[in-house]
């Protein structure tokens, strides 16, 4: 065997793990050997228990889901009920709508009188015209 005083700190941890798990295992085979059972050491080790399956029969399946429409049309109708009496439904004045009418026409016809333009020709084209024919 090596020198231990030649040996890193990390071999030297490797080397107590190891020892350690020799001495975890022999304490096992004493105890098979002495009719006791193997003693577990950790949580890794136990057996996980059985997982239990729950069956829903479908007549409990429809009673369940009216059950849950139920409840939410209730959640529904007291939050529906809760913001129509804050607030109410917000409604246009006939004033206000005929000054909003009135202010599109305007904005309207001040863009059909940008685009309306004289169509006829100038002098000078007309002269050109009538040179040319």
């Amino acid at each position: 065997m090596t020198n231990l005083s030649s040996l890193t700190t990390s071999q030297l941890s490797q080397i107590i793990a190891i020892r350690e798990q020799i001495e975890t295992l022999q304490s096992q085979i004493d105890s098979i050997a002495g009719g006791g059972e193997i003693p577990i050491t950790s949580a890794k080790e136990a057996p996980a228990p059985a997982k239990r399956k729950y069956h829903m029969s479908a007549a409990h399946k429809r009673k369940l889901v009216k059950a849950l429409a139920k409840a939410r049309k209730i959640r529904w109708a007291k939050a529906k009920g809760a913001k129509k009496g804050k607030r109410g439904k917000r409604r246009l004045s006939a004033a206000g709508r005929a000054a909003i009418i009135a202010a599109t026409k305007a904005r309207w016809a001040k863009v059909k009188a940008a685009k309306k333009r004289d169509r006829r020709s100038s002098a000078a084209t007309r002269a050109k015209l009538a040179a040319a024919a």
